[in-house]
C-alpha cells in the first residue's frame, strides 16, 4: 500500500503508472531490502547520492524564494535543513567507515545520470513556478519516504543496510514527506484549485513522470558501479 503523503502526490504517482514501480522496486532498492546488493555499488551510490543531495538541496533553496506564503517558507527551509544536517549526515558516517572522506564526497565527479537529475530538478525551478518544482522534486523526497517504510515493513531489520532503511522509514523522515505532501495539497489549492481541472494538469504530470524515470536511471547508475 502507497504512504499517505498527500492527495496531489497521490494523483502524480498513480499517473505514473509503471514508471513508478520500476522506482520504487528496482533491483537496486530489492537488494537493499534483502542484502544482496555489492557493498561497491552501495558506496558507489552514496558517493553519487552526496553530491546530487548537494544540487538537490540548493533546489530547495530555491523553492523558498519561489513561495508564496510564510508557511512554504518554512516546509522548503526544513527540507533543506533535514537535507544537509540529517540526510547527508548518514552519507558521511558510512562513507567514513569506508575510508571515504567528507571533502572527498563534496569534490566527486558527477555521472551523467547524476548530472541530468540534478539539472532536470534545477531547471524546473528556474524555467517554472513553485508547483513545477514541486512535481520535479516530489519523487525523491515520497519515493525514499515509501520505499523505506515498505523495506521495514518487510522485515528486513538483518540486512547489512538496515541504517539506510531505517532513516527513511523513522519518524523524522515521515515527517517531512508528510509536510511536504500537506504544502504541495494547499500550494496547489491556492494556485490553480481543482487540480483535476486545471489546464497544467498534463504538463505537472509530466514533470512528476519523468522525475520519476530520472530516479530509476539513478538507481541502476549505483548497479552499474558494482
Amino acid at each position: 500500500m502507497a504512504a499517505d503523503y498527500g492527495k496531489t502526490f497521490a494523483t502524480w504517482r498513480a499517473g505514473a503508472g509503471q514508471v513508478w514501480d520500476d522506482y520504487a522496486r528496482h533491483a537496486f532498492v530489492e537488494g537493499l531490502r534483502d542484502g544482496t546488493l555489492p557493498r561497491k555499488a552501495f558506496l558507489h551510490y552514496l558517493v553519487q547520492d552526496y553530491v546530487f543531495l548537494v544540487h538537490f538541496s540548493r533546489a530547495w533553496s530555491l523553492a523558498v524564494v519561489k513561495s508564496e506564503t510564510i508557511d512554504e517558507m518554512k516546509v522548503c527551509a526544513g527540507t533543506v535543513d533535514a537535507l544537509v544536517n540529517h540526510e547527508m549526515a548518514l552519507h558521511v558516517k558510512i562513507c567514513a567507515e569506508a575510508g571515504i572522506s567528507e571533502d572527498q564526497l563534496f569534490t566527486a565527479s558527477e555521472d551523467v545520470e547524476n548530472l541530468a537529475y540534478t539539472r532536470y530538478v534545477m531547471d524546473a525551478g528556474l524555467q517554472g513556478d513553485f508547483l513545477d518544482m514541486m512535481a520535479a522534486l516530489a519523487p525523491c523526497v515520497m519515493g525514499y519516504g515509501e520505499i523505506g517504510l515498505r523495506l521495514a515493513d518487510s522485515k528486513a531489520a538483518d540486512t547489512p543496510y538496515a541504517d539506510w532503511i531505517a532513516t527513511y522509514a523513522g519518524d523524522d523522515y515521515q515527517g517531512v514527506c508528510k509536510a511536504v505532501g500537506e504544502m504541495i495539497d494547499q500550494a496547489v489549492a491556492r494556485r490553480v484549485g481543482d487540480l483535476a481541472a486545471s489546464p497544467r494538469a498534463a504538463a505537472l504530470q509530466t514533470r512528476f513522470t519523468k522525475a520519476t524515470a530520472l530516479e530509476v536511471g539513478f538507481w541502476q547508475m549505483g548497479l552499474n558501479g558494482a
